[in-house]
């Protein structure tokens, strides 16, 4: 039986490749208030950053609970016996603990290996991306635990936002907070390494951090892989993917948009991409 691969929605993977790959969303939680919403499931992304825009509050969100994997697992044993589970970095969310704890719990059959990707968004989703090809192709479950942590570190992820504001309220700044204060209009260029949101560059227009997202991608060729992220800005996408899709040799590049649970830590007018260099 077919090794299965789950996630959870912080990955904002476009759902045709969630299928393409046979890829298991477990999705996190966002809260208005006392309203509470499966991410991406019972509001969709273009609903949440219009409801960002217009609440008064700052939403916050929730990881899943041990229950909502136990209920995955248990499923997914019906048709195979072999799970890896790929999920946002533990400095970012309670997710991989909840994984962990519903992996202890689990009473069936299925052998459970839990893994942090230590990245977020489509740096998650490039992650397991490769540990389904390598599902796919027959690897041992041994095997396809060893690709998805090899690809990690192959990962470059990178986002040019407008505001700090988000991030520093969610509490989900890390090593960026240095630049909470100093970047007035300033648009900053973030990264994340070692599962923590970085300051990467601080960029004076939005249009030289356009470029810039280019020169990076530039700068890491050969690529396995490629994919355009986005919070509220899809022509913005499109015409950053036709710009970078030379360098693909497929000329294959995914275009996400951040959803709910990203979107509220990450903010509106996000733009950013998420590579994987070849090695």
């Amino acid at each position: 039986m077919a090794i299965k691969i789950v996630i959870d929605s912080t990955a904002d993977m476009p759902s045709a490749l969630v299928q393409a790959y046979g890829i298991t969303v477990v999705p996190l939680n966002v809260h208005f208030g006392t309203e509470v919403f499966r991410d991406s499931i019972e509001i969709s992304a273009d609903e949440f950053y219009k409801r960002l825009a217009s609440s008064p509050k700052l939403p916050t969100t929730s990881q899943p609970t041990v229950g909502d994997f136990l209920e995955v697992y248990q499923e997914l044993s019906n048709t195979t016996d072999e799970i890896v589970s790929i999920h946002v970095s533990d400095k970012l969310s309670g997710t991989l603990n909840s994984a962990n704890q519903a992996k202890g719990q689990y009473t069936g059959n299925a052998r459970i290996e839990v893994v942090d990707s230590e990245h977020v968004s489509m740096g998650l989703g490039m992650v397991a991306i490769a540990a389904s090809k390598a599902a796919q192709g027959g690897a041992t479950i041994e095997d396809v635990v060893k690709e998805a942590k090899q690809t990690i570190s192959k990962v470059q992820f990178v986002g040019l936002v407008d505001t700090l504001e988000y991030l520093e309220k969610g509490g989900r700044i890390g090593k960026a907070q240095a630049l909470v204060g100093s970047i007035l209009r300033l648009k900053p260029l973030l990264t994340v390494k070692n599962g923590e949101v970085h300051p990467l560059e601080k960029i004076r227009t939005r249009s030289k951090g356009i470029d810039r997202l280019c020169d990076i991608v530039k700068e890491h060729v050969p690529l396995e892989s490629l994919a355009v992220v986005y919070t509220t800005t899809p022509d913005d996408a499109a015409q950053l993917a036709d710009r970078l899709r030379p360098l693909v040799p497929s000329g294959d590049i995914p275009i996400s948009q951040v959803g709910p649970v990203v979107g509220t830590h990450a903010g509106p007018g996000v733009l950013g991409i998420s590579l994987t260099q070849k090695i």
